[in-house]
Formats: C-alpha cells, structure tokens, sequence
C-alpha cells in the first residue's frame, strides 16, 4: 500500500463519513433531543456496527446483492419504511424541559448498530468502497486498512455531529424553533434516501 492509496483512502473515508446521510443527520437529532450523555450509546452504536458491517461486506456478504437482486428491492422498501418511521420520531419529538431530560428514548447501542443493516447510505458505501479500495494482490491488509480508516472517521463524524446537535440545543430555548428544526431534519433524513432509490 503506497502512501497515494492511504491518502486517497482516508480522504474518501472521512468525506463519506462527515457528509449528511441517516446517521448523522439522526445523531445530530440526538443530541438537539437528548444531549450528549443519551446520545453516547447511538453514537457508539455506529462507530461499532458500521465498521463491523463494512467487514462483513469484505468478506462476501455484499454478494448477496450479486445472487439474488431481489434482495436489494426488499433492502430499499425496508430502508424506506424504517426512515420514514424515525422520520417522524424527530418531527414529533417535544422539546426537552430543563438539563437533558427529553421525554422520548434515544437510540440504544444495539439498536444503532442494527440500524446499519437496513440503512441504504452504509450499504452504498461498503459496497463501493470495498470495489474502489480493495487490493486484489494485498487484499487482507488493505480490507484492513479500510475497516480502520472507516472506524476513525465514524468516531470523528459521530462525536462531531453530536456536539453540533448540543450546539443548537442551546440555542433553541423557543419551542417553536425547536420543532421547526426537528422538522427540517425529518425532512433532511427522507431526502437521505434518494440515493438509495435511484442506486
């Protein structure tokens, strides 16, 4: 692996995974909804289960797609159903009263981590980045080095797109700005599907 490959590399990993898609722009719900404290086991939850999910691609089980094409299909609808379900969630979550004390339930670990399964953004890219970034003479070290540099920018783009959620927390004393942001991110959340359905 030459220095060219690790730069492109993590260059692709930290883009991919700062840019808007399902975990962050939920995440960041999280912590407009939930602060910091409630939302460490979401975050940890697709700082672990999409690296981990990555892997399993690497090692074969993106070829399901390859076998059975329908697959894909039942992917998209479930992916849909289910965003539109958490789509809701934030456009009909109440402010919370006082220090982090929201009414609602965030995300747990296992729930965050499970969601990668059905999340069409974290398919799109282990796919791709595994046909992009997987050396057929050194494939091992290079899956490697892709599950690694995909971990680290998880955790620098979970933590970032929390914090950022706390940031406007505080700004958001008004609960109609409040709701008005939850909406927004519903919003966002849904346009997050349109490169699954046109993939």
């Amino acid at each position: 692996m030459t220095p060219d490959y690790l730069v492109a590399l993590l260059t692709f990993c930290f883009v991919s995974a700062m840019t808007p898609g399902p975990n962050n722009i939920m995440l960041m719900a999280s912590g407009i909804n939930y602060g910091v404290r409630r939302t460490l086991p979401h975050a940890a939850g697709v700082v672990v289960g999409w690296p981990l999910m990555l892997l399993l691609v690497a090692l074969g089980l993106g070829r399901i797609f390859e076998i059975w094409p329908a697959t894909y299909t039942v992917l998209k609808v479930v992916s849909g159903a289910y965003m539109l379900w958490l789509a809701w969630r934030i456009a009909t979550a109440s402010p919370a009263k006082g220090e982090v004390k929201g009414n609602g339930v965030p995300m747990s670990f296992i729930s965050a981590a499970a969601f990668q399964w059905v999340n069409g953004k974290a398919w799109i890219m282990a796919v791709s980045s595994v046909a992009a970034f997987a050396l057929t003479g050194n494939y091992a070290a290079s899956v490697v080095a892709i599950v690694t540099c995909f971990t680290a920018a998880s955790v620098v783009s979970s933590t970032s797109w929390t914090l950022f959620g706390v940031g406007l927390r505080r700004i958001l004393t008004d609960p109609r700005y409040f709701r008005a942001i939850n909406v927004f991110l519903a919003l966002t959340l849904l346009a997050s599907l349109w490169p699954m359905l046109v993939h």
